[in-house]
């Protein structure tokens, strides 16, 4: 495979399982240095990675993995705001610690990385926010009370992202996948028809190809979706 991304740094967060190592598999391919943040990633690679205990709902912990791979490479170019969690209930039988605990995850943590990272990108004038938001961000979805809000907010937050960087040279862009066939529903009851979803591999590429495009645009938003619809 061309080395596309040789010398780039990419930060991933959630890089331990679905989206996000499936992710850092094939831009490790394309020539990547990585900066992998996961509570736990026992997956071995074979190039120029750095990976590092992440809670993204942490903010000290942000800021340790933050510095380090700003020690270890220097600059940072592209950051995929990957970490999520998902707890589907109806509004009224949900649990409080399910919804604080999205918000925390998928709201705050995007937050966070995106206020650590944006500062230094906005700073050295270049570079590449993909906030990975799903359907559910702009989607009323029943039994999603928790999670839509939690993606709703972190749209909105990307679209404000958009309007205070593009002037400073960085790109901010809300990723909206469909159901995705991964590791996301491992402990969701009942379990959905994964056959019918969006092949992990595929968003993956898809986040190659938003990295690899050619300077004098930007893409603010992409939705990707199963071929039968959201699911």
């Amino acid at each position: 495979m061309e080395k596309q991304l040789a010398g780039k740094t990419i930060v991933i967060t959630g890089s331990s399982k679905g989206i996000g190592k499936e992710t850092a598999l094939l831009f490790e391919k394309s020539g990547a240095n990585l900066v992998l943040g996961s509570r736990s990633n026992k997956e071995e690679y074979k190039g120029n990675v750095l990976k590092l205990p992440l809670d993204v709902s942490d903010e000290q912990s942000i800021k340790e993995f933050y510095d380090s791979a700003l020690i270890h490479f220097k600059t940072v170019d592209v950051v995929i705001n990957n970490a999520g969690v998902g707890m589907f209930d109806s509004v009224i039988s949900s649990s409080t610690e399910d919804f604080d605990r999205m918000i925390s995850v998928n709201l705050r943590g995007t937050y966070l990385m995106c206020k650590y990272f944006g500062k230094h990108m906005a700073e050295q004038e270049k570079g590449h926010i993909l906030n990975l938001v799903s359907i559910a961000g702009n989607t009323a979805l029943a039994g999603c009370g928790g999670y839509s809000s939690s993606k709703f907010g972190a749209l909105g937050l990307t679209k404000v992202l958009q309007s205070e960087l593009r002037q400073k040279g960085v790109q901010v862009t809300a990723v909206l996948p469909g159901s995705v066939s991964s590791s996301f529903w491992e402990n969701i009851n009942p379990k959905p028809d994964m056959s019918k979803m969006i092949p992990i591999e595929t968003v993956a590429k898809h986040l190659l190809y938003l990295v690899n495009q050619p300077p004098g645009t930007f893409i603010d938003e992409i939705t990707i979706m199963p071929p039968f619809g959201i699911l």
